[in-house]
């Protein structure tokens, strides 16, 4: 790669005077912020034109200083579709009488949803081919599939914009017209009431994208009639509707990052009354499936910091009646559970690892699926059906391709239903080797690494490796198998998962640990794990590259400020990196609900802790690591002007000749692009952007 920004794009500066608290901003890039409106209009203004203009010099220098290697990055594209069965299909699951099929055809980039019905034998009839829908836009994106009681109708969710504002709209499945109801500016799920003519949707603010309403639309009338059901008030908390597996309730439940609470309403009368289960309390979560005349609720309701569950009955809900059926346990994380006739199944994490147990309601079994890898994942479906003795899960690892099976709850017997193909003739599990080790933060807590890497790939300080996390909200990253990595790991390097605070992999307090006043324990746990790394072998700051997205991308803003030294070459996807700004302007999409996660600016104590920890304020005049940020211009999530200011503030002080790469994706948003081949397009750009810093390209690439 070129190894200069002579040519890269000077944006321009125009001082704004920001000033909270008695403290003074200057961000000379805050033109760069557009609105939606300016965003969509047809007629650009000047300012729309202006960053237009800049994002496009932006795409056009990344071309130039990646053109010698785009050969490179084509055929890495093939050889990563190459690996994938294009012509794949779901493993069909039964529900109300259909077995329901996704499906892809080769060469097409989106799926199809068929069903058949009662046996796989019966002919096979398609519900919504994507292909066909989405042939006029440049993204799209069908979600919210939703099936009447009756099988005789499909509400349905489009995304064009990829701004996650869906449409909804209901299809006849038996004659396949699509009805004139079209509802905006929704979450894209919905609900049916028992009758198969009342639908209850979620409604965003059309500013801040908070989802905020619930309305009930019956069939046949205007969605101008819509009655509203529910307003969620409190800008700090999310609303959504659901109905219960059992089909008797429908729930609507109200969420901030520390408090829930949750309502219901009969689905035989969709126009009564909401009954409460139990108002909401700061610190008391709970979320609520039902089983016979019981709610059974996952909860931290008695400083239950890991979770445990309880049940109420459905006639006196209120937590004062909630008595503990799974009590709560300080080395066990209780993170879901799925009930069936017979059976409870529980979700749960006990020293970073997932655990599947089974547990017969008249106590006698209770036993624990058993897996014997090192690091794995392992997840429960939805298993809609409830008189069944079969549960049906997922396991995968570093090394082991995803697997669906299917698991005799009485007999214990399982039956793989399906295991991901990886095409190419060249993969064998064999190859491959994983391992977790652990790192000593510099408070002293142990911080786990999950490693895999090709058996004949020697680990020394002359070895590549890719060092990623993510490290907020308490997501945890699972250890899964993945074929594009492949092309990583093939070409020797090592890929490292590093469990940081921030996630729940060691349990709820490990997520507590890294979030708040405790945020700045994501990134030195990061920085501590590089430096085990690089001190134990694996590695050296030569070989060492790091990667993250969204709320990752905010812990590379972070990293790089304070340890730039430690990495060749830094990959910032869609990255958080504005904080103050964004998170004192209730405006941008999603910021109220975020609080109590980042904390909030408008109190000094929070303002002074972001502000010396946000990657835009704290870019100073010195060196930084080779570095490739991408971002996409419809963003609703991380908007678009964070890495493209962050860019430009880093061009203008940065001391060194590393490569600055800003790459805007101008059709899509948060998840990039909505094809399956233009999804490993990017994935391609990224990997060749590391292979290149490690001179890894072999002959495809014209080296400058």
């Amino acid at each position: 790669m070129k190894s200069t920004d002579s040519k890269a794009p000077v944006a321009k500066k125009q001082p704004t005077k920001l000033e909270m608290h008695g403290d003074v901003r200057i961000d000379n890039y805050f033109w760069m912020r557009l609105s939606d409106a300016q965003k969509l209009a047809e007629v650009k203004d000047e300012q729309t034109k202006e960053v237009i203009d800049y994002l496009d010099a932006e795409n056009a220098y990344y071309d130039d200083v990646t053109a010698y290697s785009k050969n490179f990055e084509e055929k890495l594209f093939e050889e990563m579709k190459g690996r994938i069965k294009e012509d794949d299909a779901s493993v069909p699951y039964k529900n109300n009488g259909y077995y329901y099929i996704t499906r892809y055809e080769k060469g097409m980039q989106y799926p199809i949803y068929s069903r058949k019905r009662e046996t796989l034998d019966t002919e096979e009839q398609i519900l919504f081919n994507v292909n066909d829908m989405a042939k006029e836009y440049d993204y799209y994106q069908l979600g919210g599939l939703n099936v009447s009681p009756d099988n005789k109708l499909a509400v349905f969710a489009t995304d064009t914009v990829s701004r996650r504002q869906y449409f909804l709209r209901i299809k006849n499945l038996e004659t396949g017209n699509i009805y004139t109801d079209i509802i905006d500016n929704t979450t894209g799920g919905s609900v049916w009431a028992n009758d198969n003519k009342t639908i209850f949707y979620t409604k965003k603010d059309p500013i801040t994208l908070r989802s905020e309403k619930i309305f009930r639309h019956v069939l046949g009338t205007p969605t101008s009639e819509d009655v509203e059901v529910y307003h969620e008030k409190d800008e700090t908390f999310g609303v959504y509707v659901t109905k219960s597996k059992s089909k008797k309730y429908i729930i609507i439940g109200s969420y901030s990052t520390v408090s829930t609470e949750a309502q219901f309403l009969d689905a035989d009368n969709p126009t009564g009354s909401l009954q409460m289960i139990q108002p909401r309390e700061r610190d008391l979560e709970y979320s609520v499936s039902h089983f016979g005349d019981h709610f059974y609720i996952l909860t931290n309701k008695d400083e239950a910091t890991n979770f445990k569950l309880m049940k109420t009955p459905v006639s006196a809900p209120t937590k004062n009646n909630w008595v503990d059926v799974i009590p709560h346990r300080e080395d066990t994380l209780l993170e879901d559970f799925s009930i069936f006739k017979e059976y409870l199944v529980l979700e749960e994490r006990t020293d970073g690892l997932s655990k599947v147990r089974i547990k017969r309601w008249d106590a006698k079994e209770d036993y624990y699926l058993p897996f014997n890898e090192e690091t794995y994942s392992v997840g429960v479906y939805s298993n809609p059906d409830f008189d069944t003795n079969t549960l049906r899960y997922s396991y995968n690892s570093f090394t082991t391709p995803a697997s669906v099976i299917d698991f005799n709850m009485a007999d214990k017997s399982k039956e793989v239903k399906k295991e991901q193909e990886v095409l190419g003739g060249k993969f064998d599990k064999n190859n491959y080797k994983s391992e977790r080790v652990w790192a000593t933060a510099r408070d002293g807590k142990k911080v786990a690494i999950s490693l895999v890497y090709h058996k004949d790939t020697q680990l020394t300080s002359q070895t590549p490796l890719l060092q990623y996390a993510y490290g907020s909200y308490g997501y945890t990253i699972p250890d899964g198998f993945s074929t594009t990595r492949l092309s990583l790991l093939d070409r020797g390097f090592v890929y490292a998962l590093a469990h940081i605070r921030g996630s729940q992999y060691l349990g709820r307090d490990w997520y507590e640990d890294g979030k708040m006043l405790h945020k700045k324990n994501t990134f030195t746990d990061f920085v501590d794990c590089s430096k085990f790394l690089i001190d134990n072998n694996y590695t050296s700051p030569k070989h060492l590259y790091a990667m993250g997205g969204s709320a990752g991308g905010l812990l590379m803003g972070a990293v790089v400020n304070m340890n730039p030294e430690l990495y060749n070459g830094i990959i910032a996807a869609v990255p958080f990196v504005d904080v103050v700004s964004t998170m004192i302007d209730d405006s941008i999409p999603l910021t109220t609900g975020e609080y109590d996660e980042w904390g909030n600016p408008n109190n000094k104590e929070y303002y002074d802790y972001i502000k010396s920890y946000s990657p835009y304020d704290q870019v100073t005049s010195k060196a930084y690591p080779n570095m490739l940020v991408t971002t996409g211009f419809h963003d609703s999530q991380v908007q678009y002007w964070e890495p493209a200011k962050w860019v430009a503030k880093l061009r203008d002080l940065k001391t060194d000749n590393n490569i600055l790469l800003l790459h805007t994706n101008m059709e899509a948003g948060h998840g990039g692009a909505s094809g399956r081949f233009d999804a490993l397009k990017e994935t391609a750009k990224d990997y060749t952007f590391f292979l290149a810093l490690e001179n890894k390209l072999g002959t495809e690439a014209i080296k400058l």
